[in-house]
């Protein structure tokens, strides 16, 4: 079965829909890359911060009230007018919503808790189920009066990537004819001091896989695909999910495992899905987080699928790491080379670890290479060994 990918509703530090979000990534600009002060005590640290307003909560969703749930209204109003056609085309118990996250409202509620430390009560518009990881899929199906399944998945960095793979399983067992998929995260004291106490978090924009590498910087985003059994999209030429896969290598608790082991496992499994083979992929969105561990697994990995080498970069110094978001985000920024024939370059200061296997890198202006059919591939990778990489192209 085809997993229709018919409509893509974004938010990220590089802007707000796909035009925008496109002219910036395809350009190597990010608007929202920004020095903030506040996130952690005595640092300055680079954030991928989406600017400007938000779009206020409904007040009949007002409990729905969080960064997090405004991030991903914005993402929903964009392709709301898809949305509700879906949903009254197959009717709302055959639509579904799987996203991602790893923050939910839990700013909001540290926030509350701060009061209610300092107040001995809490804010009177806290709400518990604020924090609650299924918060962003307990919003868009009021929002949106769905009643089919409706789930939050929590894998840290794969989060979103796995609402992806999810959603195509509600598919293909005939559970959904449509389903809302993707991820949101925003940024938050939580994340931001627990990567820092990680040393993890680099006071630079982050430089991915090269020999002055020294961590990564966050980011926000919400991004949201309506993933459907048909095509109900216009475009001459439509795109899909062709193939997934993932692995836990469980190697330990924040380190990846240094061959590359489960990466690899979880790239093959893709292209087995897909029925293709490397040579056939086009372009890989590598994790590329810029920490030290990360990008040497990965290099490791990606010339071990890919001993021929594939066109690659690491899209994480424009957008942030975006944590629950990151799958969902770098699969729509495949989708946008997709729509554009153009690929994100990979910035960084051009000097390679020399302990690393050299990659392919993406040249600013470096267009998609024609072919018969386009098949991308996009990789995201967390805590605990948990892998996923996705395969996004012209349906068949």
């Amino acid at each position: 079965m085809t997993a229709y990918l018919n409509t893509l509703g974004l938010v990220c530090a590089l802007g707000r829909g796909q035009a925008h979000v496109a002219r910036a990534l395809f350009a190597g600009a990010s608007p929202g890359m920004r020095p903030q002060a506040g996130w952690v005590t005595g640092r300055t640290l680079p954030v991928g911060a989406v600017p400007g307003l938000l779009p206020p909560m409904p007040p009949a969703l007002a409990h729905h009230q969080s960064r997090n749930n405004q991030l991903l209204l914005d993402a929903a109003l964009q392709i709301e007018d898809d949305l509700r056609a879906a949903t009254q085309r197959y009717g709302a118990h055959r639509v579904g919503v799987v996203l991602g996250t790893s923050t939910s409202g839990i700013d909001e509620a540290s926030q509350s808790i701060a009061a209610y430390l300092r107040d001995g009560h809490f804010p009177a518009d806290y709400h518990y189920e604020q924090q609650e990881l299924n918060a962003a899929a307990d919003f868009l199906v009021e929002w949106l009066q769905l009643c089919g399944p409706a789930y939050v998945i929590s894998t840290a960095c794969t989060s979103s990537a796995r609402a992806l793979m999810s959603a195509r399983r509600l598919l293909d067992m005939g559970l959904c004819d449509a389903v809302i998929c993707g991820g949101v995260d925003s940024l938050c004291t939580l994340t931001l001091n627990g990567f820092s106490a990680l040393e993890a978090v680099s006071e630079q924009r982050c430089n991915p896989f090269s020999h002055n590498r020294n961590g990564i910087n966050i980011g926000e985003a919400a991004v949201l695909f309506l993933m459907t059994r048909e095509n109900l999209g216009s475009a001459a030429q439509p795109l899909a999910l062709l193939g997934a896969g993932a692995s836990s290598d469980a190697h330990h608790i924040s380190a990846p495992e240094p061959t590359g082991r489960g990466a690899v496992e979880a790239m093959n499994k893709a292209l087995g899905q897909a029925r293709i083979s490397a040579e056939q992929v086009s372009y890989l969105n590598l994790h590329g987080t810029a920490t030290q561990h990360n990008d040497a697994m990965e290099s490791l990995a990606v010339t071990q699928v890919f001993p021929a080498g594939v066109p690659c970069s690491s899209t994480k110094p424009l957008s942030g790491h975006t944590l629950g978001a990151a799958g969902a985000l770098e699969a729509a920024f495949c989708y946008l080379s997709l729509v554009e024939n153009a690929l994100p370059p990979h910035l960084w200061d051009a000097v390679p670890d020399s302990q690393l296997p050299g990659l392919n890198w993406v040249l600013p202006g470096q267009r998609l290479a024609p072919s018969a059919q386009r098949r991308l591939m996009s990789n995201s990778f967390a805590f605990g060994g948990n892998n996923v990489s996705l395969i996004i192209g012209d349906a068949p």
